[in-house]
């Protein structure tokens, strides 16, 4: 499929080998994510790319637009998540250790935090404030995202008009891509 007509693709990074809640520390991409990220981009093109600056997200994204000599933005609002004190902790052990903490973050990201995380307003906020400027970018243009699986599941329930805690609900897999129409500027209010 080569569809280049205006718009906005979410790409997830790759594999990393880690299996805990990254957050904003920064890993690299394994091979498998490398190669993930490769087939999920063949046969596709943008005009330009934005990228968080994790290596996870931009490695990929400064070998693409070289490879494909287009712009590329680094845009630091674009981090994944911090999920303060649950960073780099295995998944399995905080559902051991506290199962009914982690349950309510999936179950009310607004009002349950981690220990020590980003408010849900701010991340909202500051993911609202790229893609608002990225959505400009988007009239004329193809552009693709390469971002965290925590913000492309905001950003799909804030385009959505999905209810915030059905974002554990949303499979959003390494290297995948997720088209997203998203009005400028969005209006939508978080039940903050």
């Amino acid at each position: 499929m080569n569809g280049k007509h205006a718009g906005i693709d979410l790409m997830r990074h790759g594999d990393t080998g880690q299996r805990s809640y990254r957050g904003q520390l920064d890993d690299s991409l394994t091979p498998l994510g490398w190669t993930q990220l490769r087939a999920a981009i063949f046969g596709r093109s943008w005009d330009s790319v934005v990228s968080s600056p994790l290596r996870r997200c931009a490695d990929f994204a400064h070998d693409l637009a070289a490879a494909r000599r287009v712009p590329l933005r680094i845009d630091a609002r674009l981090a994944e998540y911090h999920f303060g004190d649950w960073q780099g902790v295995p998944i399995e052990t905080l559902a051991e250790q506290q199962g009914e903490a982690l349950a309510s973050f999936w179950s009310d990201p607004v009002h349950h935090l981690p220990p020590g995380g980003e408010t849900f307003a701010d991340f909202r906020l500051r993911l609202c404030e790229a893609m608002n400027q990225i959505a400009i970018e988007a009239r004329a243009q193809r552009v693709l995202v390469i971002t965290h699986g925590g913000v492309i599941r905001l950003l799909r329930c804030e385009a959505e008009g999905r209810d915030f805690g059905e974002m554990a609900n949303l499979d959003v897999q390494h290297a995948s891509l997720h088209a997203l129409a998203w009005s400028e500027p969005v209006a939508r209010q978080a039940h903050l």
